[in-house]
């Protein structure tokens, strides 16, 4: 006999449009710096009907991945998700974003979840459902925070990228970039650095880094390491002038030496902006101010990286 699905409901009222909710809702390359919870996502397909993805997230302080499949209603404003592939100690998931317009140009976003644990265990149901009760209110604060900001949102989230040329060999940037438990002795910026391995390529890390004032900045990732090309990361804890933070470092094997790209995503605070850069500062003063700051970061890392990997070569 097959389990009943458990179900859940969660909602908020957001000050913007369905329109602009739903947009935001369907674009899975914007959650890691959206969604708290969300730390990767891997588009696999998608078209005007729906898409399919991998994600990586934290639930209940562990990390999870599964693929779903999505389903676009633009018209009526609904988008379904079923997993194709769930994580134990969950079997099966699936459920329905919708957005209901309000008078005044408000809309009552709905986030249900239908789901069933692995043997209908008692005890994986109620970790399920901890979990969704969690991680669902959370996604819908940080949809409506995005949404209500009185900025587009895409001059509010945005990526870069620097691609660097490196000698050596990408195998061994990778590791200088894994090694994050030895930056402390390889980089000057970083003044201590606490890393721990939940499982072979889940990293959770804590940091501090020398910043250009002589300060400390304290700051805690989860990262997922892809051996031997991709590293990705996110910030828990962002940077006050951030919403989210999240990035990728890609690694190429070139007949010249490694090839590098150090490519970051961005959620800015536009009521930080003034009080973190001064008066009179803007969103783009904030854009600006970003792209030099972690780009500086990155590249100063990739130089110390390529420093390494041509010392290991010889």
């Amino acid at each position: 006999m097959s389990a009943v699905p458990r179900h859940t409901t969660h909602s908020v009222v957001v000050s913007a449009s369905a329109e602009s909710l739903y947009a935001l809702a369907a674009d899975v390359t914007k959650w890691p710096v959206i969604f708290e919870p969300t730390a990767h996502v891997e588009q696999l397909e998608r078209n005007e009907r729906g898409e399919r993805f991998r994600i990586w997230a934290l639930v209940n302080g562990q990390i999870k991945t599964w693929t779903s499949r999505r389903e676009f209603d633009e018209k009526s404003l609904r988008i379904t998700f079923r997993q194709e592939k769930s994580q134990e100690p969950v079997a099966s998931m699936g459920g329905a974003w919708e957005f209901r317009p309000l008078p005044g140009g408000r809309t009552e976003v709905v986030l249900e979840h239908d789901f069933t644990a692995v043997d209908d265990d008692a005890e994986s149901l109620a970790w399920i459902t901890e979990a969704v009760d969690r991680n669902s209110p959370v996604e819908l604060a940080a949809l409506a925070r995005v949404a209500e900001q009185d900025h587009a949102v895409d001059d509010l989230v945005f990526s870069f990228e620097d691609v660097v040329r490196l000698p050596g060999t990408a195998a061994d940037v990778y590791d200088f970039v894994y090694r994050a438990d030895a930056w402390p002795d390889r980089l000057p910026h970083v003044r201590r650095l606490v890393l721990h391995e939940e499982e072979p390529g889940v990293q959770h890390i804590g940091m501090d880094t020398l910043t250009a004032d002589g300060s400390t900045h304290t700051t805690t990732s989860v990262r997922l390491c892809f051996e031997p090309g991709l590293i990705v990361y996110k910030q828990l804890v962002p940077p006050r002038i951030l919403f989210g933070h999240s990035g990728s470092w890609t690694f190429e094997e070139s007949a010249e030496g490694a090839i590098v790209t150090a490519r970051h995503t961005v959620a800015i605070d536009p009521g930080a902006v003034r009080e973190v850069l001064g008066t009179g500062k803007t969103v783009a003063d904030a854009r600006e101010f970003l792209r030099e700051a972690l780009g500086k970061n990155s590249r100063a890392t990739l130089t110390h990286a390529g420093a390494y990997a041509e010392t290991e070569g010889r």
